[in-house]
């Protein structure tokens, strides 16, 4: 079976920070409250100009120009990232290859909102270990959410810490270092109508125009039982995949949850907290999290050859999803 590797990545979030002062002015939960409980110290907000397609584009050319990788030849731009886009019926992924100089990459696109990264690594191993035509896939994920919230609306609280950013990973089919491995995805769609923004679709063309949960209370008494023991699972899956357990894993790369949550899988792990990336600086940024995490991990120096890194997420919808990179060179 074809080796797939992910050979690079790099990360883009806007110059603008929130603070959780003004989240708690905005909001009116207390300061303490949204950095104890929501882990949440700033968030990068995206400028009124700058649209999901200019974040992706950063973050892309920004691992393309520490490459020096060709854009002439990708293969395919992959665009896993928010569902709300630079228009609301449109496709970025031809944009952001166009804007990036990929001539001759065709473009594929996928909305699989907050567990996108861990599934964008599945879908781009298997695109090149299906088409041994096809030599790399540039995957690239953003998000301007935080134009969505409606801080007076106490139904969607759990929203307020969405932030804006972007990330990409170079995937190489006979890739020459960090090889991606299993994966796992565990749908449970009792709870796809909870979460939503009600207007630009066909059953409310001019409905609510932010981010809005039906039933809070509801939805939290159905995921508090589940959510662990999904995620568990998720992430068993794709370490069988891989041939491994869970005692291997020696990096943590999950979406930004409330501390609580990152403190419960950090446990249940058996990691210490530095064997994870916690984004309380930058906040949930859709599927951009997990990647995000593994980008900055890399660069701060905090993974060793032959490391296990789980990227690990979880999604309205509701999705669970897990992927496994072994770090370091191919051998």
């Amino acid at each position: 079976m074809r080796t797939v590797g992910l050979e690079a990545t790099a990360s883009y979030l806007p110059e603008r920070v929130f603070d959780a002062a003004e989240l708690a002015a905005a909001s009116g939960i207390p300061e303490g409250v949204l950095v104890d409980k929501f882990g949440i110290r700033t968030k990068h907000i995206a400028r009124p100009d700058e649209h999901v397609t200019d974040l992706a584009v950063a973050a892309a050319q920004r691992l393309l120009d520490e490459t020096g990788f060709d854009p002439l030849d990708v293969d395919v731009v992959m665009y896993y990232g928010s569902t709300w886009k630079d228009w609301a019926v449109w496709q970025a992924s031809p944009h952001i290859a166009h804007r990036l100089g990929c001539k001759n990459a065709w473009a594929m696109e996928y909305d699989n909102v907050s567990h996108g990264s861990p599934i964008a690594l599945r879908i781009g191993r298997d695109v090149l270990r299906a088409e041994p035509e096809v030599r790399n896939v540039l995957m690239v994920a953003a998000c301007r959410e935080s134009y969505l919230l409606d801080y007076t609306n106490e139904r969607s609280r759990f929203t307020f810490n969405f932030g804006d950013g972007a990330v990409a990973g170079l995937l190489m089919g006979d890739g020459t270092r960090n090889e991606v491995l299993g994966a796992h995805t565990i749908t449970d769609g009792s709870f796809s109508l909870h979460v939503r923004v009600a207007r630009g679709g066909s059953t409310e063309p001019d409905g609510y125009g932010s981010l809005d949960v039906v039933d809070p209370e509801g939805m939290k008494r159905g995921l508090d039982p589940i959510t662990m023991g999904n995620f568990i699972a998720a992430a068993e899956g794709a370490l069988e995949r891989s041939g491994l357990t869970i005692g291997d894993v020696s990096y943590l790369c999950p979406l930004h949850t409330k501390r609580s949550m990152f403190e419960a899988l950090l446990e249940r792990f058996g990691l210490p907290e530095e064997r994870a990336c916690y984004l309380d600086d930058t906040g949930h940024m859709s599927g951009v999290d997990s990647l995000l995490g593994l980008d900055r991990a890399s660069r701060e120096g905090k993974l060793a050859e032959g490391d296990i890194v789980l990227l690990l997420s979880a999604g309205t919808g509701y999705t669970w999803a897990a992927s496994v990179v072994r770090w370091g060179p191919i051998r």
